[in-house]
């Protein structure tokens, strides 16, 4: 008697499973690259205003532009870096969040007006 040689219509096996290759893959040190030029830009920026409205909106452009970078870097460049880049964008404008509502329910006035 001969083994039992399938004829491909039901394979026996696993199928072999794929390998992908990312094109451009993620680093720890470029997202700590994208965070810690991310931090000194929303420092900057926010360094430039003189009340905590002023703050508030330099952080917002600030981090508008970032993530205008981290967009085009996710596309076309390194994603860990635009990884870095969002992490501390949202972070920043968590501060900034959190400044502004401490105000309000402080004083009871919108400090952004």
């Amino acid at each position: 008697m001969k083994p039992y040689s399938p004829s491909g219509l039901f394979p026996s096996g696993r199928p072999p499973r794929p390998t992908y290759r990312e094109p451009h893959q993620v680093s720890g040190a470029g997202v700590a690259a994208g965070a810690t030029a991310t931090l000194a830009w929303l420092v900057l920026f926010g360094l430039l205003g003189r009340s905590l409205a002023g703050y508030a909106w330099w952080t917002l452009l600030a981090g508008g532009l970032a993530w205008l970078a981290a967009l085009v870097l996710a596309r076309f460049g390194d994603r860990g870096v635009a990884a870095g880049i969002a992490i501390v964008t949202a972070g920043g404008w968590s501060v900034a969040a959190a400044a502004v509502a401490t105000r309000w329910a402080a004083s009871g006035d919108w400090p952004l007006w």
